[in-house]
Formats: C-alpha cells, structure tokens, sequence
C-alpha cells in the first residue's frame, strides 16, 4: 500500500481486506482509482501466493470399520504444509464470506452445494483463480497482471475519480 489513502492505518487494512474479498467473490467492483490502484498490488499479492502453493496436497491412506464391522480404505487428500500455510496466511488477508445463493437455484440445490464448505472465498481462490492464472502464466510466460483497472470518469459531488477493477 503505497499511499495513504487520508485513512488511519486499521481503517486502510479494513477497506483492503473488504475490496479484495469483493473483488475475489465477484471478480469485478467499482470504487475510486486511488483505492484500486492499491488494491491492485494488495491482491496480486494474495493470487500469486495461492498460485504458488495450490498444488501442495498430501495424500494418505485410511483405514476405518463399516456399520458391519469390515475394514475400508479410502485415500484422504489434505494441504501440504505450505498450502496450509499460505491458506491462513490469506485467511488472514481478506475476510471470510459465505457463500450466496445463484439467481435460478432452490434452497435445496443451494444447500447440497454448499455442504461441507467451510471457507468458500479460499475455496474458490484455491480451486478456481489459481489453477486458471498459473496456466495463463504456462501460455504467456510470465508472471503478474491479475487484474485490469478502467477509467470511468469523475463522481458526481466529490470529483473523485471512479475506476472499475476486475480480474482478467
């Protein structure tokens, strides 16, 4: 965060956090350019770190008994140690929201969906975002460049300058 933004320091941390879990959820939100431009390092950060270890799962092996008292197997995957790692570290970054119901789906669809998900915006940051830019950084060669920031223009009594903020 290079500027200030004529914010307390825990004021700047709290609207960070809250844009960058916006912007993670829905990929796109509008707010002044001074706000998105350090917005933008704030959350290139957060991608290239899940990017970096969204590979990293365990995988062992279970053993336990049935209702009829045989033995089962079952592969159990789990986050290696830097995945945990950074998983908190992100968690610690953006703030936890849940999960919202789509436009066309039932209360019963929405909850079979969301069952067992504890953190869903770093279950999509791990799952979605960073499988997606890691392959665009395999095709492009390079690093970075997550999102894309537009102009809009001045706001109506202040002036400021507004600025739409998306991922690519």
């Amino acid at each position: 965060m290079s500027s200030k933004l004529g914010m307390t320091a825990s004021e700047r941390k709290a609207v960070m956090r809250n844009q960058a879990s916006e912007l993670l959820r829905c990929g796109r939100i509008e707010t002044t350019l001074a706000r998105a431009k350090n917005l933008r390092s704030y959350v290139e950060k957060i991608i290239t770190l899940a990017i970096n270890t969204y590979e990293d799962v365990v995988e062992t092996t279970v053993t336990s008994k049935d209702k009829k008292g045989k033995e089962v197997t079952s592969k159990v995957y789990k986050d290696g140690a830097k995945k945990l790692a950074a998983r908190r570290k992100i968690m610690s970054l953006v703030y936890d929201l849940q999960a919202q119901r789509e436009a066309n789906e039932t209360p019963a669809e929405f909850k079979a969906r969301t069952e067992g998900v504890k953190h869903p915006l770093i279950g999509k940051l791990f799952d979605e975002i960073a499988p997606k830019y890691a392959q665009r950084a395999e095709e492009l060669k390079q690093k970075g460049g997550y999102t894309r920031i537009y102009r809009l223009g001045e706001r109506r009594g202040d002036a400021a300058e507004k600025a739409i903020i998306e991922l690519v």
